[in-house]
């Protein structure tokens, strides 16, 4: 099989096989203004929520918030530990990462301003959260980084962009659990009524949460 077909013959047969799956819970019910605004984005490939920092900060829930001190805006993005930071990705990589569960990444940036649309990031979706939404989001992305001694985690290498960083996080990556999956939980935990379930795109995340949005 070309390797431009593998992704979508595997995310077709993921979203099969979990059509039976049960979404998490969402959170108690939440009437407060949606006053906090974050952005979910896509390059097509793998999707990020991103946040901004003071509001991070304030929250007193991450403390690796320390390591990006003139972030106005924070990125938040997790997946395979090897296939994620590799800059030359192969198809090995590829598919250990897809049919092998393996130890997850959390990758995060700093911004001095929310991103943009360009070729990078074709896909913004803005959604806006309550308070209470908003720390709840902040929370459950705080629990994915993994702290073996407890307190802050410690970074495990330089990140994709000149202020990002590597992080080990919690969790495995594989089909039925893909950065896409990891995304639609993080905004469940939020309140948006949005089901992880079946979820292994880029592009089936951002139109689910489309949906999601256009019903609120």
């Amino acid at each position: 099989m070309k390797r431009w077909l593998l992704w979508p013959a595997l995310a077709l047969c993921a979203a099969l096989l979990a059509t039976c799956e049960t979404a998490p819970p969402l959170p108690s019910a939440d009437d407060g203004p949606r006053t906090r605004a974050i952005q979910v984005t896509s390059n097509g490939w793998h999707t990020a929520i991103v946040v901004p920092a003071p509001a991070v900060v304030a929250t007193g829930l991450l403390p690796e918030a320390a390591d990006f001190p003139d972030a106005a805006f924070l990125e938040f993005g997790w997946g395979d530990r090897t296939y994620y930071p590799a800059k030359e990705k192969t198809l090995g990589m590829t598919l250990s990462a897809a049919l092998v569960p393996t130890p997850a990444v959390m990758h995060m940036a700093g911004h001095a301003a929310a991103p943009a649309g360009g070729s990078s990031r074709p896909e913004i979706v803005p959604v806006a959260l309550t308070e209470a939404g908003f720390r709840n989001l902040v929370e459950a992305i705080a629990e994915t980084f993994e702290r073996p001694s407890g307190g802050r985690a410690e970074a495990v290498s330089p990140g994709l962009y000149p202020d990002s960083l590597f992080y080990h996080a919690r969790g495995e990556f594989h089909l039925f659990n893909t950065c896409n999956t990891w995304t639609a939980r993080m905004l469940r935990a939020g309140g948006v009524a949005l089901s992880p379930s079946g979820i292994v795109t880029a592009d089936g995340l951002t139109a689910r949460l489309r949906t999601a949005l256009a019903v609120e």
